[in-house]
């Protein structure tokens, strides 16, 4: 333990929530805090967020406890907000229909962090073709495909075998089942909430990230959400590199500078004609791209 001026000792934890500008902060013991932010970590620009890495002063005898400091971060994701994130969880479902654009939006953010990245097509029961289609548009960056029928426990097993060990992320459009699939997974009883029949569109049961340990899982229940929007500062040449499978291709296209978009000779998109890359996944990618070069061009505005 370290000790700050006033002679308190500080203790390291994991911050689990954020409501306000209170935080639940619990130790590798188990214990459990409710603690305030130091203004210092303000001034510095540091926002506490569910996942980091912390160290404290617990309170005592009635004095108000204090997050002191912020262990560097692995990764940081801005929406969910959450630290140190391992394994991005994405979950879709037949309905609401899949938003590919928003998924493909998030895996680019992931693979950007170094984080692996698991596809889980929830309600499996109500059409099984989903699954395999996913499967086929995600073959070549190899990104696993989970189908599940949470409400009714199957597929899970192959599912917690992949996350165990790590600090997972649920994401997804809202009403895709996070909540149920995570009841199933940790035999919790968490909120949730029936599609809207009016506008397919899920209800949103989770209001703030909560970091869930249980069964030997480290799970972040998140917000669901149907928007992310594009990244104002990422520089348009970059985001191939978010693209593993478009690396074998590197320095194979005619010209050096290539986009993998509609230049001539783009060895992407001669591996796209053969089928080495799904085309669906080489249309989203030009669609970010086109989103990147608008948002590059209007940076400053």
């Amino acid at each position: 333990m370290a000790e700050i001026e006033t002679g308190r000792l500080m203790t390291q934890g994991t911050i689990t929530q954020g409501i306000g500008s209170f935080y639940t902060v619990r130790t590798r013991e188990g214990e459990t805090f409710t603690l305030r932010a130091q203004k210092k970590l303000r001034r510095a620009r540091l926002s506490p967020l569910p996942g980091d890495e912390v160290l404290f002063v617990p309170p005592e005898d009635g004095e108000q406890g204090w997050i002191e400091t912020i262990l560097p971060r692995k990764t940081v994701c801005l929406r969910p907000p959450v630290a140190n994130v391992e394994v991005l969880v994405i979950v879709v479902a037949p309905e609401p229909e899949p938003d590919l654009l928003l998924v493909d939006r998030q895996i680019t953010r992931a693979f950007a962090q170094g984080m692996r990245v698991l596809l889980v097509v929830n309600k499996c029961d109500l059409e099984e073709g989903l699954a395999d289609e996913l499967e086929a548009e995600y073959a070549s960056v190899e990104i696993p495909v989970f189908p599940i029928a949470a409400l009714e426990g199957r597929g899970l097993q192959p599912l917690k075998e992949a996350m165990g060990g790590t600090l997972c992320c649920f994401s997804g459009q809202s009403g895709a089942g996070k909540s149920t699939t995570l009841n199933a997974l940790l035999s919790l009883r968490l909120e949730t909430g029936d599609l809207s029949r009016k506008i397919a569109r899920g209800k949103n049961t989770t209001r703030s990230a909560v970091l869930l340990e249980e069964a030997g899982l480290r799970v972040m229940d998140t917000a669901g959400f149907s928007l992310l929007e594009a990244e104002r500062n990422l520089a348009p040449e970059t985001l191939k590199e978010r693209y593993p499978d478009f690396a074998p291709y590197e320095g194979k296209c005619r010209f050096h500078q290539c986009l993998h978009d509609s230049e001539p000779g783009c060895a992407v998109a001669e591996a796209v004609a053969r089928g080495a890359i799904h085309p669906a996944r080489w249309r989203r990618y030009r669609t970010l791209l086109a989103e990147a070069r608008e948002n590059w061009k209007n940076r400053y505005n």
